[in-house]
């Protein structure tokens, strides 16, 4: 039996991935803790195999007097939480990144792809935190001290915080939304714990760019949303049209209708 411990007590992901994980009770023993204070610098993780560490400051409004915060916590504390696991003797560290770190949100009628040759560009605190603590965290790994570092797209799923939640409340106040041809990497919170649990089984490191096997139309994803809430929406040609040829100039737009996806 492996044992495991997930640094982030009350985020969406790891309550998921615990739930996940504790179906198979011959298999894992998963604790979860709060990393809010620094009660966490004075436990004894010498009985766990692997940590995975999901706590980090997102889906907030970025603004300049937030920049210190971001680092704090996307940063300096989950390069602090690897040091511990490491000197504690933990096998293996998978660190939570995201994709933010190629800079990329989607372009309207430009499909952006990004491959395993894509070198990161960051432009958000979000992105160059989470980057910063990447490269930090890959100087502790050796022989005995495995690091995983997960770049996921949007993850999707039933009270998902962050922009599916956004999608969600669409879903359920219109009646119709653009209908616009575009592909989107994601990757549902069910598959994403599929994944962490192949990643402990094979004992793997290095980079991972964990996606659904298809890629996702925002359009019919809204429009299958609100069927799921027993809700009709109406998908219009017309104001895709719009969007199309006004919208595009527009940030909100663009990571909204624009197309941004893994090829790897």
């Amino acid at each position: 039996m492996k044992k495991i411990l997930i640094t982030g007590l009350n985020s969406y992901i790891g309550t998921k991935v615990k739930e996940y994980l504790e179906k198979y009770p011959s298999q894992y023993s998963v604790d979860a803790i709060s990393v809010r204070t620094s009660n966490w610098k004075l436990m004894d993780w010498s009985e766990y195999d692997v940590l995975l560490h999901v706590a980090a400051v997102v889906h907030h409004k970025e603004k300049k007097e937030m920049e210190r915060v971001y680092y704090t916590i996307n940063k300096e504390l989950p390069v602090q939480v690897a040091e511990k696991a490491k000197e504690s003797g933990i096998n293996q560290f998978i660190f939570l990144s995201t994709m933010a770190v190629y800079g990329e949100e989607g372009k309207v009628e430009k499909k952006i792809v990004i491959t395993k040759e894509t070198k990161p560009n960051p432009n958000t605190f979000y992105g160059k935190s989470k980057l910063e603590a990447e490269t930090e965290i890959t100087k502790l790994r050796n022989g005995s001290f495995k690091v995983v570092i997960l770049r996921p797209p949007m993850i999707y799923g039933p009270n998902c915080p962050g922009n599916y939640k956004k999608l969600e409340k669409i879903a359920q106040k219109s009646y119709i939304f653009p209908m616009v041809n575009n592909e989107r990497s994601m990757l549902n919170i069910q598959r994403f714990c599929l994944y962490i649990k192949n990643y402990i089984d094979e004992n793997v490191e290095g980079v991972f760019f964990p996606q659904d096997d298809k890629y996702v139309n925002t359009s019919l994803l809204v429009k299958e949303i609100a069927q799921k809430k027993g809700k009709k929406i109406y998908l219009s040609s017309m104001l895709g049209s719009l969007i199309k040829v006004f919208g595009k100039r527009f940030h909100l737009v663009n990571k909204v209708f624009g197309s941004l996806i893994y090829k790897i």
